[in-house]
């Protein structure tokens, strides 16, 4: 009765597009359940990080892991998979700049395909795994319990090797998990771009110890109440160019942004009282993610092209916004009376320069999330390279821990205390997300190549900050990334929106400038 009243509607759906072949109404309809799916996952896992009870943990986990396999059902149905073959042909016939329901049938493909590798209930198993694993982490983080939280990291590797076992040995056996938040892009690649990242920075890096104290961040540091926080965080995003009555903010111990529907944005923070800063740029940072998500059509919110071209695409806005808005001097003139007006007589004395100069403090620090920009990278060249190493077989979940104090020693010259500060300090294992840490980089690297490109079509950008045209950024991001959504691949994007294959050296020259003037002597 099920599959009946299904082909009734699909064959009616077919028959109210004109000018497309049989089926891709279809190809739509069963795209948009599967996408409703996953939104209503992205939910669930929102309110996991935001609201919901402890107890909970268990009955959340089942709840996403049933959500999980029926959207891997439906996404691995071989009348699914027979309607994307039918339509195939007719999709590589269509030419022209305007191939919108060409790229669909071809993204739709791909999905579906990499899919069809994974078996269904291995799918299930590392969504209820990254469920737990998230509650474990959170708790075992509090006390610092690298013991307590090591099972349900050792579960989430050996999933995901199994996960990356499911693909065809072509490359690196980490190609499948990269390719999971940066499609089409091997191991090799990331590693090289990487790799000339951190090899620029060594002598930037060199420069700021030279100069420690030429920065003072206490005007940012001593105490903030949260109320202010809060009232603040609310009044920058009012400032950004996000939707009216799109979006939400709410705290979490690891900030994140979720995008649930078309006008659903979540956003969240965190609130530190002896330090302004972490939730000032989180703010920002998580806005620029849904500034991404919210600029995706309506039209395509539901349909294969309806998400994010990649997650270093979507990186890249959130650092643009965060540190190349957020931090620039034009933005610390309209952040300064916000400060005075909801922190009484805490910043009267203080003018926008040195508020520039505290929000752009550089020096090696423990925690990746508050990190500066140029040590940032150091941090997530750490986590790549052991990840690297545990797919590659050469290190243990149970020898993480050491490791990581040895390499943030030798890369950042400084001694982790306690795991709390160190291997369990982010939520990405806990929850399964290997193959994410280097969308990271990769997202700082396209938001200093997407700034220059923004200037010169734009003019002089600090002075539209400083007269908060900030939407006129925003359209132009819009215009450049937005838009395209998911129809091309993140290299394929990189060409329209950049004009140029993504390239280290506009961000590594911005940094060696910025910090060369702010710690001189």
């Amino acid at each position: 009765m099920q599959d009946s009243t299904r082909m009734s509607a699909d064959t009616k759906a077919d028959s109210a597009v004109e000018g497309h072949p049989q089926g891709y109404a279809t190809l739509l309809e069963r795209f948009a359940q599967i996408s409703d799916l996953t939104r209503a996952g992205s939910l669930l896992g929102w309110d996991e990080r935001t609201m919901m009870p402890s107890a909970g943990a268990e009955g959340r986990a089942e709840q996403l892991a049933t959500l999980s396999r029926i959207g891997h059902e439906r996404l691995t149905d071989d009348s699914l998979w027979e309607l994307i073959e039918e339509l195939g042909s007719w999709a590589e016939s269509v030419q022209g700049d305007d191939r919108l329901e060409a790229d669909t049938v071809r993204v739709a493909r791909r999905e579906a395909e990499r899919a069809r590798r994974v078996p269904v209930e291995l799918r299930a198993e590392m969504t209820r795994a990254a469920s737990l694993g998230e509650t474990a982490w959170a708790a075992a983080r509090g006390e610092s319990d690298f013991a307590a939280y090591l099972p349900h990291l050792e579960r989430n590797i050996e999933l995901a090797r199994r996960y990356a076992d499911c693909f065809e040995p072509e490359g690196h056996r980490y190609d499948p998990l990269l390719d999971e938040y940066e499609p089409g892009m091997g191991t090799a690649d990331a590693r090289k771009l990487l790799g000339e990242l951190r090899r620029g920075l060594v002598p930037i890096v060199a420069a700021l110890a030279e100069h420690p104290d030429a920065v003072d961040p206490a005007p940012l540091q001593g105490s903030f109440d949260v109320a202010g926080q809060a009232r603040l965080a609310n009044r920058l995003l009012g400032l950004l160019p996000l939707p009216d009555s799109s979006w939400r903010l709410d705290p979490t111990a690891h900030p994140f942004a979720a995008g649930i529907a078309d006008g659903d944005i979540r956003l969240t923070t965190r609130y530190i009282e002896d330090d302004l800063s972490m939730s000032l740029f989180s703010v920002l940072h998580e806005a620029g993610h849904g500034i991404y998500e919210a600029g995706v059509p309506a039209a395509l919110s539901r349909s294969p092209v309806g998400q994010l071209s990649s997650l270093g695409f979507h990186e890249s806005q959130s650092r643009l916004w965060e540190n190349w808005v957020g931090r620039s001097r034009a933005f610390a003139g309209l952040l300064l009376p916000m400060l005075r007006e909801e922190f009484p007589s805490r910043f009267d004395a203080l003018g926008p320069e040195q508020l520039y100069r505290a929000a752009n403090y550089a020096r090696p620090s423990l925690i990746r999330v508050e990190a500066d920009e140029v040590t940032y990278n150091l941090h997530i060249a750490l986590r790549f390279e052991l990840e690297l190493e545990l797919f590659e077989g050469g290190l243990e979940a149970a020898d993480l821990a050491e490791e990581w104090n040895r390499r943030t020693h030798d890369y950042l010259g400084i001694e982790v205390p306690d795991d709390a500060h160190g291997v369990m300090q982010d939520v990405h294992w806990a929850a399964g997300l290997f193959g994410y840490f280097p969308t990271y980089s990769l997202g700082n690297i396209i938001a200093a190549q997407l700034w220059e490109a923004a200037a010169a079509d734009l003019g002089d950008l600090e002075q539209l900050i400083a007269a908060a045209e900030l939407a006129t950024l925003g359209e132009w991001l819009g215009d450049r990334v937005h838009r395209h959504a998911a129809r091309y691949l993140p290299a394929e994007l990189a060409e329209r929106s950049l004009g140029r294959p993504l390239d280290p050296t506009p961000l590594l020259r911005r940094l060696g400038d910025k910090y060369g003037e702010l710690y001189s002597a």
